[in-house]
């Protein structure tokens, strides 16, 4: 279901700055949310509620956010985020802090 990848980068546990973090926010509850469901508890995507993705790593949300689910609709987000913005938003996610 999810390729399993270690993401090692510079920076990769900072978190992006507060004008970066508003921008995340942004893209999570409009370009996000236009397939996983305004309140991103499914549509044409999965729910991305912290109780769906418990069983799923950090990691494991960071690799599907930047290269997306080859064969579904959920495409790589890798051209315009970071592994920096990735890694904060699945932790994000799964802490259930959006939305």
């Amino acid at each position: 279901m999810f390729v399993v990848l270690l993401v090692v980068g510079a920076g990769a546990g900072a978190a992006p700055d507060p004008q970066r973090q508003k921008e995340l926010n942004h893209l999570l509850e409009h370009d996000c949310g236009s397939c996983h469901g305004m309140r991103l508890e499914g549509g044409l995507g999965p729910s991305l509620k912290p109780e769906r993705l418990r069983h799923y790593s950090v990691e494991q949300l960071v690799v599907t956010i930047l290269h997306g689910r080859p064969g579904t609709p959920m495409p790589p987000w890798r051209p315009f985020l970071s592994e920096q913005d990735a890694r904060w938003l699945a932790v994000l996610l799964k802490e259930g802090g959006s939305l």
